[in-house]
């Protein structure tokens, strides 16, 4: 009788251990929570839709509300909390310096369209804007656009040759080169893919030396524009520095094989 309860007692205790063995094994771990990331403050910015050119009017299209840190976001930022109407606001302004796509919006890069000083905005400093009579035989052909460059090129009559000859002599030669087109009559970029500007006139960027030359070449002929390749204007001399120096100051007019230099002063 003994023996039959130590083995059922036996038997109970084995039974329980598994139990409890079994028990252990079916809990599940504890869950490591993670600690939730640190929230940073952000303020919508006004951004660069897409990239802005020097010149381009900005459009409601071209711009938009971005996220920001406000951490980072500088005090010249327009944010969205102050101006909500920036975008409609600053809609018809031209960017004196190009943005980049998401570049904050900042309104020290821009000008208003309607002011008398945007070409001195744009204008590089040290350098002059100068405008010259064009047509489409003199401009080549309609092709030149703004940022474009070319060279000056001067056509005139020369009467004591005429006297000499019998007929009409009349000679030319580049009084300008290089020099950059700011703009064909009002207008200062290439819009929706146009590929060319008829203008009456084309303002060039010119040093002060320069503007004197082309003063007194327009009262000694006729002015043409020869476009430049973008490689050559991207190596040639600087337009600030002419190949010549003598044609920086004046106009060398050539009569029988004598040149004589008339100059703006």
């Amino acid at each position: 009788m003994k023996a039959a309860r130590l083995v059922v007692l036996t038997v109970a205790i084995a039974a329980g251990g598994v139990a409890a063995l079994l028990a252990g094994r079916s809990e599940k771990p504890p869950e490591v929570k993670n600690a939730p990331a640190p929230q940073i403050a952000t303020v919508e910015v006004l951004v660069a839709k897409a990239d802005i050119g020097m010149g381009q009017t900005v459009s409601p299209g071209d711009v938009r509300w971005q996220e920001w840190p406000a951490a980072a976001a500088s005090g010249n930022f327009i944010r969205k909390t102050d101006r909500p109407n920036a975008v409609e606001t600053l809609s018809g302004t031209i960017a004196r310096y190009p943005f980049v796509n998401g570049e904050p919006i900042r309104e020290a890069k821009l000008v208003n369209s309607k002011g008398s000083g945007f070409m001195a905005a744009i204008l590089p400093a040290g350098m002059r804007a100068i405008s010259t009579q064009i047509s489409p035989e003199t401009g080549a052909g309609g092709f030149i656009l703004p940022n474009d460059h070319v060279d000056v090129i001067l056509t005139r009559r020369d009467q004591a040759a005429d006297k000499a000859a019998g007929g009409d002599t009349h000679s030319s030669e580049t009084v300008l080169t290089n020099v950059r087109v700011l703009a064909i009559d009002q207008n200062v970029q290439e819009k929706d893919g146009q590929k060319v500007v008829v203008g009456k006139t084309a303002t060039l960027e010119l040093t002060p030396a320069q503007t004197e030359t082309l003063a007194l070449s327009q009262q000694l002929g006729t002015l043409s524009l020869a476009l430049r390749s973008i490689a050559d204007a991207s190596h040639d001399t600087p337009q600030s520095e002419d190949k010549s120096g003598a044609r920086r100051a004046g106009v060398n007019i050539v009569r029988f094989g004598v040149g004589t230099m008339m100059n703006s002063k």
